[in-house]
């Protein structure tokens, strides 16, 4: 059955809207078809090549539709079952999995080297991180699927399976803050602002956003944010004045460069935490000296899917969202079609555009 698709043909060539021939779900798959699908920088990061996957492939890696079909063995979901893409399944066998950190999984992407479609000249298509949600519909995996949320309308339930899961996670699981701590957090992107609504949700004291954008401020207060500073060579002095000149108790870094990395690492007080989050290239070098990490007793760390599991995630996730403590709408920036999302990618690679959500 043909459906129109983001097909990226080539590394660092520009997205194609086309139609592409997706086959009936086989064992062990799910036909699922789109309700929406959010476009953010790792999509970008993906096209780029900063991070390697097989091409020609259809990108896309949150999303979240209504089931249409189940191959054989399929029985966690049925047709008409709303869900939500899981991009990165784990697949309980390996190392990380056998320690619990399911994030981690070693197999979690070895389905993006298969072919899931084809073009309509009979070229063979990857499926981008899994679940090639860019797409009107897609088949894949059964561990890619989960139940959506009851009571959250799938256009917003998109947002779960990466940007939210990712910045509550950061917070919750690899910052861990507690309640009445200060909290920066580095770059007001989907993740970011996820990641600001995330430290109120867990009590933060002060939350400080930082973003290049002056333009950003008033989203980043909606999200929670008490304090707002366009980022510049004096970002971590201004950041200690704002906390009683030590440095705030978890910093947050969410925009994958070796300049926002090495801020947060100053802006953070000495015993502090500091997460990254963001995905950089190879070419991000962070230098540190071995004194400065004696002397001021911090924790760097890297957060891998905010260090989640999403099948235990998503209810908590869902249980915010209802009560209202988080408000996915606050994520987007703009509403495309499927047309858009060419557009979308060049307003980003411009530094122009923000977080978008393609509805179907």
């Amino acid at each position: 059955m043909a459906v129109r698709a983001a097909v990226l043909p080539a590394i660092g060539s520009p997205l194609e809207i086309t139609g592409i021939d997706l086959p009936d779900p086989g064992p062990g798959q799910v036909r699922v078809r789109l309700a929406a699908a959010g476009v953010c920088h790792s999509d970008l990061s993906l096209s780029d090549g900063t991070m390697r996957v097989p091409v020609p492939a259809v990108l896309g890696h949150e999303g979240a539709g209504t089931v249409v079909a189940v191959g054989e063995g399929v029985t966690h979901v049925t047709p008409g079952d709303g869900v939500v893409l899981n991009w990165a399944p784990s697949c309980g066998a390996c190392h990380a999995c056998s320690l619990g950190e399911v994030w981690l999984c070693a197999n979690a992407l070895t389905g993006t080297a298969d072919v899931y479609a084809r073009t309509t000249d009979g070229t063979d298509l990857h499926p981008g991180l899994n679940v090639a949600a860019f797409a009107e519909e897609t088949v894949v995996s059964a561990s890619c699927v989960l139940p959506a949320p009851d009571g959250v309308p799938l256009t917003d339930a998109a947002l779960l399976g990466c940007a939210v899961l990712t910045g509550y996670g950061a917070v919750h699981h690899s910052a861990r803050v507690r309640q009445g701590e200060t909290v920066a957090v580095f770059g007001v992107g989907g993740v970011g602002l996820a990641a600001l609504q995330a430290a109120r949700i867990a009590g933060a004291s002060k939350i400080v956003a930082v973003d290049v954008s002056a333009e950003k401020e008033e989203l980043a207060r909606a999200a929670g944010a008490t304090d707002y500073v366009v980022a510049s060579d004096t970002t971590a002095r201004e950041i200690r004045s704002l906390t009683g000149k030590q440095g705030v108790d978890v910093a947050v870094e969410c925009a994958g460069r070796a300049v926002s990395i090495r801020t947060a690492w100053d802006s953070t007080r000495r015993g502090g935490r500091t997460t990254v989050v963001g995905i950089g290239g190879k070419d991000q070098q962070v230098t540190f000296n071995a004194l400065e990490i004696f002397h001021w007793g911090r924790t760097l760390s890297g957060c891998v899917y905010g260090n989640c599991d999403p099948g235990q995630d998503l209810p908590v996730l869902a249980g915010h969202i209802r009560a209202g403590r988080l408000d996915l709408s606050a994520l987007v920036t703009e509403h495309i079609s499927l047309d858009g999302i060419p557009a979308a990618f060049e307003n980003m690679l411009a530094g122009k555009g923000g977080r978008a959500l393609v509805v179907f």
